[in-house]
């Protein structure tokens, strides 16, 4: 890389970073009791009133918090999806992981209780396990023996498999009572239902040691990025390094959409934004993507919230209208 294009992306990950806070400040302040920048800056030094305080760290803070880590889990998740299958349209809501996720979680719902405490931290181990399976079955499906992962059988049977797991779902939520449908209805449409720091706290652990091993497992990804034969020839351990990326990629995705929904599309955006910023090389790609992911996500929860508050509309319904098209060119531009 030379100095210029070195510059060019210290500077679009500078340009990243201040667009994250501004979001995070503007969505801080966005909602049905709006805050100005002096309310906002008064509470946050702890000179605000107990109203302005209730609202930014007992309602608003933990939901972003929430949004911000799901969105760079759900990125960095999509982004492992896309190098290790290299499918420019992985994503683990298309692939349907996020539904083999989402159905684990209905299951848990109908069959256990969901007052205590220790439940938001037995369901990412419960979306993980649904993630997990519904990943074993697409990648067994798509695979070719001396070939690897045919590219187009993996979207194709991704799709049925979240079309299929989705008729599961609805199925299951025939016997819900009124509150057990309605919190199921709303985490399929992508509403990002965690609103406590617990919640912060059940995500984090999984963020903060799964995205930085990612991170280290850079060199790996780019060389599994180009023909399978390449990756061999250079001595990486291609089957076994697969699998270990491909358990990262789905217990992101799983864990992400336990307490925020079935989002999808922004583990498909934001590495595909970040590697036309600044390349293939996933030293650089990944951390931007992350960013991105966050913003994104952080971008359609204050649209939703701005349009209809206090209830508000679903993130996953807003990053859909957004993805979807998005989507369509990929698949355009792809068969062009």
């Amino acid at each position: 890389m030379d100095l210029v294009q070195l510059k060019r992306v210290r500077l679009t990950i500078f340009i990243a970073i201040l667009l994250l806070l501004a979001v995070f400040v503007i969505s801080v302040a966005t909602g049905y009791i709006s805050l100005s920048p002096a309310q906002l800056g008064r509470t946050m030094i702890g000179k605000g009133s107990s109203k302005e305080y209730l609202v930014l760290f007992d309602f608003r803070l933990p939901k972003i918090m929430i949004t911000i880590l799901a969105g760079m889990g759900l990125a960095v998740s999509g982004a492992i999806l896309q190098s290790i299958t290299r499918n420019p349209l992985a994503d683990s809501g298309i692939l349907g992981i996020n539904a083999g996720a989402g159905l684990m979680v209905v299951l848990y719902i109908t069959f256990f209780t969901v007052e205590s405490t220790s439940f938001l931290y037995i369901l990412p181990l419960f979306a993980l396990i649904g993630g997990i399976l519904t990943a074993t079955v697409i990648y067994l499906m798509s695979y070719k023996k001396g070939e690897g992962i045919d590219s187009t059988r993996l979207v194709l049977v991704g799709v049925g498999m979240a079309m299929a797991i989705s008729g599961v779902i609805l199925t299951l939520t025939i016997r819900l009572d009124k509150n057990q449908y309605t919190f199921i209805a709303e985490w399929i449409a992508g509403k990002i239902w965690g609103n406590d720091w617990i919640f912060v706290l059940a995500l984090l652990p999984w963020i903060l040691l799964l995205v930085p091993i990612a991170f280290l497992k850079s060199h790996v990804l780019n060389t599994l990025y180009l023909h399978e034969s390449v990756s061999i020839g250079l001595g990486v351990p291609v089957e076994r390094e697969r699998i270990k990326l491909l358990f990262i990629a789905v217990a992101l995705a799983s864990a992400s959409v336990s307490v925020t929904g079935g989002i999808a599309f922004v583990g498909l955006m934001s590495p595909h934004i970040a590697r036309s910023l600044v390349g293939p090389r996933h030293q650089l790609l990944l951390p931007l993507a992350a960013m991105l992911g966050a913003i994104l996500l952080l971008v359609a929860d204050t649209i939703g919230r701005a349009i209809l508050d206090p209830s508000g509309i679903p993130a996953g319904v807003i990053v859909t209208v957004i993805g979807a098209p998005y989507f369509m060119y990929l698949m355009a531009k792809r068969n062009a």
